[in-house]
């Protein structure tokens, strides 16, 4: 597996299962092992630390208290999307490259991803425009076919779920109804024609049962990618809150039931600040919402704000319906910096990195996207979110090349491992590391717990899961380290914390 910037004996000391168990330090008062692993601007990627050479001999700073006994939100877990542009990617890489990727995203010793998107046809991130359903007219879909992605896609989903130890649930969404289903009839923008409405339910079923007889059971479905829209410039069908409650009460959710699939719908799957107009119109109908299982939210609307007041409100008022966090990436890949840039892992770390803002945003709107550091917009938004409600998150393309494609309407975007087939090279970015320190300890049925912090200098987060080991993550984006005492139930450890660093600990 080639790595730039990182040499193969790290990315062996991140991956290797084995590596766990040597810095393992016993906790005096209860018995616990701790594990922490460290990712920093300095070069660290998910290294093994022992306590001992973190620890701080300074008074701490701050403090941080975890309290198993507060329980919130059941994890789903962290992960990504398989798309067609990321299959096309990796199988330009030799067979046993792609091999290495794939472990190294699904493996409990890897990143060990739990909760994946894909797209029901094709989105931006596909080689050209395709349906299923591709005869004009055909109602009765008689010609619906998934042959297309047997291609591609396909392989790729299984090809992840035969990786020792993967576990993963998969979420889809399609971008567009096929275009003679809409009133434009044409891929991008435009909405369902009335009379095709049921025929589009019907056409996402059959999608549902293609894959399941394939051996790819879809667990999550929304009903269309960002419903408001994308300015026309890629795939895309036009819904309001009123239209999607009526299409999931009147035909997606009766649809499914006649069908007796079980698979779970969310609604909305757009940015978080238009969230509780769709909640407040879809999850307050008791007819549309006896078909819904949550809400599906992304995070373009701002840089710098997670919505955490929102979420929270969401949550108040519709406590027994789940948030998934269902898309997000760096967005400007290649827009604003010379070719390449992004493949230096100090890049990701860099406070004028990027953002799509300063170049696309309206003018009032562009206090919302400021450039930003990659790697804090990833970690702070995960722990945000894990903070206020959201019960899973998931990150867009898993794999892209070094240009952020392909994508065939030049919309490039990051990933957190991208690849060069030319070259045969793997770059995983900073941003893999960022996840890993999420989905390879947070896992499926985890909670989170309660947390008390004494200064908001470092942001955190923790979790139990369901064998019993509680999980810590701490972020310092700050320019100088930190020391920090970190208390679980008697225990206290007095730490320090590099500059631009994370660190997940593991009591076990």
């Amino acid at each position: 597996m080639t790595i730039l910037r990182a040499n193969r004996s790290r990315l062996l000391l991140a991956l290797a299962s084995a590596a766990f168990a040597l810095g393992s330090v016993r906790a005096d008062a209860a018995d616990r092992s701790l594990e922490i692993y460290q990712t920093s601007r300095a070069g660290d990627s998910m290294t093994l630390r022992s306590a001992e050479s973190l620890r701080s001999d300074a008074p701490a700073a701050l403090e941080i208290r975890l309290d198993p006994e507060a329980r919130y939100q059941r994890m789903r877990g962290f992960g990504g999307a398989f798309t067609e542009s990321a299959a096309f990617a990796l199988s330009q890489l030799p067979a046993e490259k792609r091999a290495e990727v794939l472990s190294a995203y699904f493996s409990p010793e890897g990143a060990g991803y739990s909760l994946m998107r894909t797209h029901i046809g094709s989105c931006d991130f596909s080689l050209g425009s395709y349906s299923y359903a591709p005869v004009a007219g055909d109602v009765d879909l008689e010609h619906f076919t998934i042959e297309h992605d047997r291609k591609l896609l396909l392989p790729l989903i299984k090809d992840a779920q035969a990786v020792g130890g993967a576990q993963f649930e998969l979420l889809a969404s399609p971008w567009t109804a096929p275009p003679w289903m809409k009133d434009n009839e044409t891929w991008f923008g435009g909405s369902l024609k009335p009379e095709h409405e049921r025929t589009f339910a019907r056409y996402i079923a059959k999608y549902l049962k293609a894959y399941e007889a394939e051996g790819v059971k879809i667990w999550g479905l929304t009903p269309v990618n960002e419903p408001e829209g994308n300015d026309a410039n890629w795939e895309s069908l036009h819904f309001g809150p009123e239209e999607m409650g009526s299409f999931i009460k009147n035909h997606l959710g009766p649809v499914l039931r006649d069908e007796e699939l079980d698979t779970k719908v969310y609604i909305f799957d757009q940015n978080r600040n238009h969230v509780q107009e769709w909640t407040d119109e879809i999850l307050g109908d008791e007819e549309a919402s006896q078909y819904v299982a949550g809400t599906a939210v992304h995070w373009y609307s701002s840089t710098v704000d997670y919505y955490g007041e929102t979420l929270d409100a969401v949550h108040a008022k519709f406590p027994d319906f789940e948030i998934i966090q269902s898309e997000g990436c760096i967005d400007a890949l290649g827009d604003d910096e010379p070719l390449g840039v992004w493949l230096e892992s100090d890049w990701y770390w860099r406070k004028e990195a990027t953002d799509w803002g300063p170049m696309w945003a309206a003018e009032e709107q562009k206090a919302d996207h400021p450039v930003y550091v990659p790697v804090n917009r990833y970690v702070r938004d995960m722990i945000g979110c894990m903070n206020h409600w959201v019960n899973g998150w998931i990150d867009w393309n898993m794999v892209l090349d070094f240009r952020g494609g392909p994508n065939h309407v030049g919309n490039y975007c990051g990933a957190p491992v991208l690849v060069d087939g030319e070259t045969q090279t793997v770059f995983y970015t900073p941003l893999y590391y960022a996840m890993a320190h999420f989905s390879r300890y947070i896992r499926p049925g985890a909670e989170r717990i309660g947390i008390e912090t004494t200064s908001e200098e470092l942001m955190s987060t923790a979790a139990i899961n369901e064998d019993g080991s509680v999980v810590a993550v701490v972020f310092n984006s700050g320019d100088r380290p930190v020391s920090y005492e970190l208390g679980l139930e008697g225990e206290r450890h007095r730490l320090t914390i590099p500059s631009q660093a994370i660190q997940t600990l593991v009591f076990r």
